[in-house]
């Protein structure tokens, strides 16, 4: 299936003078999902209707890792899009993308960096038939730091800053315990924000179905369809 991070990615490949060598990235791998082809989960790709859209500014070698969870989150929202960030240019299609009427982005980022007239933290009600647009910054928290002090571009648009119980919240109900969330679980919080809730229900069940066949294949752990994570997807399932 070809979406925005899958292209993302065979531009980056185009343009690399080397092949990419990651952890894990001389076994063979489904062009679709990124896994082993024994534990495949293209049928697993959720479908869901969805209002907001995600534009993901991706640090330069994210869209190359196995483990990148962009992916999961083109998947699953129909209006996701993908731009490689660098520090001395701009993807015109990506100002394109944030100028276009129909959408009212909200950059996703601790409202602790920013002049506090800057921070939301709730996605506001349909305005003159503007749908949301999260613009999140994936890469690593020291690179996104840095991506979001160098684009001026990014300045005219309101922060949306994930308060502590949010993110409370959600860390229960997804067993979640690391200190950052990574970006699909980001992504699959600002749908709920928004309203949809279902999207993001599908979202997060789906990078738990990712995670627990990568963790699979890694560990040589039999592939379990009738699991949690697999259940609870199931619903959404295409």
């Amino acid at each position: 299936m070809s979406h925005a991070v899958s292209r993302l990615r065979q531009e980056r490949l185009a343009r690399s003078l080397k092949p990419f060598v990651a952890r894990g990235s001389r076994m063979p791998r489904c062009e679709g999902c990124r896994l082993l082809p024994s534990y495949c989960m293209c049928a697993w790709r959720p479908r869901v209707e969805v209002r907001a859209g995600m534009c993901l500014v991706m640090h330069d070698i994210e869209a190359l890792k196995p483990t990148n969870t962009g992916w999961l989150i083109a998947d699953t929202v129909a209006d996701t899009f993908a731009f490689g960030w660098s520090r001395t240019e701009v993807d015109p299609r990506l100002l394109e993308l944030l100028a276009d009427p129909q959408w009212q982005p909200y950059l996703v980022f601790p409202g602790e960096y920013v002049a506090a007239e800057r921070v939301v933290n709730e996605v506001a009600p349909l305005v003159e038939g503007k749908r949301p647009l999260f613009i999140l910054l994936d890469a690593t928290w020291t690179e996104a730091r840095k991506m979001f002090r160098k684009s001026p571009y990014l300045e005219p648009f309101p922060v949306l800053s994930l308060l502590p119980e949010q993110l409370s919240r959600y860390r229960l109900r997804r067993s979640t315990r690391g200190e950052h969330l990574c970006t699909a679980e980001v992504a699959a919080l600002c749908l709920e924000l928004a309203g949809d809730e279902a999207a993001g229900e599908a979202l997060g069940a789906y990078l738990e179905v990712f995670s627990e066949r990568y963790l699979g294949a890694k560990r040589h752990i039999p592939l379990d369809e009738a699991s949690p994570a697999h259940r609870a997807l199931a619903p959404f399932r295409g």
